[in-house]
């Protein structure tokens, strides 16, 4: 029966998926799973439940799972750098961190122009070592998910950290709630996650897709889909370029075209996935409670790539 696991929408999905390999589910007590990310030379992957206050680890080799960090700043979003590094967005603390190799937390952004920023949401690396995050206000609005404060930014916005000056830079203003961002396989392209519904009444539930240009200089913008169940949160790419991401009722496929292929389903809303395992072809997916797992014929993008 492992076929009611996947649902057709477009012939090009049949070979992205076997319809023999159902979702696993391979954790499950989490509050609000979310912001998953793969570590290939230690073989384990970390994730937040955010309400909870904490990472957990899963080891890919035994299945253990056990508590990373925790207090953990009501961390949501995470991906790792070129050096191997944990990068991590702080709902409570409202900034980025990167932790080192010897377990010590180095602080990439907490503020712009004097100001604190919201609540640093979702996160990505681009090869030339920059550090591109989004910065809605779920985090600072009550203590769910975060710590209940002031808003002292203008907007909702998505910055860039250059590697030239550290300094965080808005790349694009003119969002609702930016969430979720990942860049096409050969950086050319990146994909940003609007979830202003949430408060806005027919406000976006879509994904906007801007072309790179020089210094992180953001073009176009043109809405690349829209959410036809719940909302876009997280979301990767394959080596493709296919799009993978959230939804309430699983992870929809996308062709760059812009078509949905199909969808992985899963009994819970989705808010988060990545690639890992050896391979990059095991999609680890954050359920609301539960961390799920799926093999797919299909590889996906290193977050570490230069």
């Amino acid at each position: 029966m492992a076929a009611q696991h996947y649902e057709i929408r477009d012939p090009r999905f049949r070979p992205l998926h076997k319809a023999n390999a159902g979702v696993d589910r391979l954790y499950t007590g989490c509050r609000w799973a979310e912001g998953p990310v793969w570590f290939a030379a230690g073989r384990y992957l970390l994730w937040s439940d955010i309400p909870n206050d904490r990472i957990l680890r899963l080891d890919e080799c035994s299945g253990a799972v056990s508590v990373f960090r925790q207090p953990a700043n009501n961390a949501n979003g995470h991906t790792v750098d070129r050096q191997g590094r944990l990068v991590s967005c702080e709902h409570g603390a409202r900034r980025v961190t990167r932790t080192e190799l010897d377990g010590s937390i180095t602080v990439i952004a907490d503020s712009h122009k004097g100001s604190r920023l919201n609540s640093p949401n979702d996160v990505v690396v681009k090869s030339d070592g920059s550090i591109w995050f989004t910065d809605p206000v779920y985090g600072s609005e009550s203590d769910y998910e975060g710590n209940k404060g002031v808003l002292e930014q203008d907007g909702n916005h998505v910055y860039r950290v250059g590697p030239e000056d550290g300094a965080p830079q808005v790349v694009a203003n003119d969002f609702v709630q930016p969430n979720g961002l990942a860049f096409s396989p050969d950086e050319s392209l990146l994909y940003i996650a609007d979830t202003g519904v949430s408060h806005v009444e027919n406000g976006p539930r879509h994904i906007r897709r801007f072309q790179v240009g020089t210094g992180g200089a953001l073009k176009g913008g043109e809405i690349f889909a829209t959410c036809e169940n719940g909302l876009f949160d997280g979301f990767r790419l394959d080596t493709e370029g296919r799009i993978w991401t959230s939804a309430a009722d699983g992870v929809h496929c996308y062709h760059p075209d812009g078509t949905l292929l199909g969808k992985v389903l899963v009994p819970e809303v989705v808010a988060n996935l990545c690639f890992g395992g050896p391979k990059l072809n095991y999609l680890y997916i954050c359920g609301t409670t539960s961390l799920y797992g799926v093999r797919l014929p299909v590889n996906g993008v290193s977050p570490v790539r230069g």
